[in-house]
Formats: structure tokens, sequence, C-alpha cells
């Protein structure tokens, strides 16, 4: 049974990024003699906790006692701000509702971060019943293959038979690593300049600009898998 599986804020808005430039405000004020890019890169896939545990650690200073959830809550301001924004909602709502197909989400942020970006958007009454995989559910570093061979599972799916919309690197890198085919996604916000280029090295089997033209991409899937 074929599928289509979606990462679902970052179809809109790289979350990612969001999540990366709030730590480091954040941190710069806190733990002010870390170098904070280079520690982040150092703890890339930890959860946040574990994040601010481990650079808390390596500071003369200490973190407020309520830290975990403030970085929390900062993050999920500035990405409603950001969806909140954003020119083309309707068209991905329009686009996802033209798939004949079963759907799931698979997203390499927290459950919570996933469910009110699709509050804010309003995707959320079109992808409420979708089945939602998220980062709480796997304990490697994220992101995982392994989260994505979970989605294809509760599908009922061979990876193989799943399509992926996938806006950053490390999502494609892990779909692909699968098994799944996946789209490279570059609509979404705060695209870097080569951003194509580095989706298709790894991995994407074609890119989306946006997403009205996603139903041509998922029909030349399908007839594809039918030769």
């Amino acid at each position: 049974m074929d599928s289509v599986i979606f990462d679902c804020d970052g179809v809109l808005v790289d979350s990612e990024a969001i999540a990366e430039a709030t730590l480091i405000d954040l941190l710069a004020a806190w733990l002010p003699d870390l170098s904070t890019v280079e520690e982040l890169t150092a703890a890339l896939g930890m959860t946040t906790a574990n994040i601010l545990g481990h650079l808390e650690a390596r500071s003369v200073h200490r973190l407020p006692a309520d830290a975990t959830a403030r970085v929390d809550e900062t993050i999920e301001a500035r990405l409603a701000d950001e969806l909140d924004a954003i020119d083309g909602v309707a068209e991905a709502i329009k686009a996802i509702e033209s798939l004949a197909l079963p759907l799931a989400v698979v997203s390499n942020s927290r459950r919570q971060r996933v469910l009110a970006s699709l509050a804010t958007t309003g995707l959320d009454a079109l992808l409420g019943e979708v089945p939602i995989f998220t980062a709480d559910q796997v304990t490697q570093p994220k992101p995982d293959p392994a989260l994505y061979r979970l989605a294809a599972a509760q599908l009922g799916c061979e990876p193989g038979d799943c399509l992926v919309v996938e806006d950053s690197v490390a999502g494609v890198t892990a779909a692909y690593g699968a098994g799944m085919t996946v789209i490279g996604f570059t609509g979404a916000s705060h695209v870097p300049a080569g951003q194509e280029a580095r989706l298709r090295d790894a991995g994407a089997w074609q890119i989306l600009p946006h997403m009205r033209g996603l139903e041509a991409l998922v029909q030349q899937w399908l007839d594809t898998r039918r030769l």
C-alpha cells in the first residue's frame, strides 16, 4: 500500500533552524563564557533538557531553574509567529486534501511542538486524525531512520512504499536511509542558499518548490512504480 509522509511543521517552516537560533540567543545570555554554536553542534540529537544540562556542566555559570520550559515556550512562540506569517498554508491544505493515499506526519521535533504548529496553521483540522510520529518516540539521536520505519509499519507499509516530503538535509538523509523515496521541499521559510543541491546530495528524488506541485509529483511517483 502506497502512502505519503510529511514533516508537517517543516513543510511550512524550518522548525529546527528556529529551535537552534532560539537556543543560541538564550544561551548567549545565560552561559556567556561558552561558544554556543560550537557547543550546540556537539550536542545535536539531545533533548532540550539534555542539551542544557550538557552545556551548563561546561560553563562557570548556572542556568535558570525553569530554563527548559523557557526554551520550549520561546521556540513554540517563535514557531507560531513564523507559521502565522506564511503565505501558502491554504495551498498546502489543498495539495494535501487532493491526495487519495494514506497519510502520516513524521517530525524530528517534539510532539507538543508539532501539535502547536498544526493548530497554528489550521492543518490540525485536516491532519488531526492522521498518525503523528515524533522525536519523543525514538531513543536514538534525531533525525533517526527508525522513526520513518516506525511510521511505515504503523501504516501497514514497507518503507519502499512511502513517499516522504522533507525540507531539511537531516530529514531527507534519515528518510532516504530508511529506504523511502524523498521529495526535498524548498518552499519553507528560511531556506538557505544552495539548499536544493544539498537536498539532492542527501538523497532527494525530486525537489518541490511549492506545495501546489505536490499532486503531480505524487502521480509521477505512482506511475513510475507501476512500470
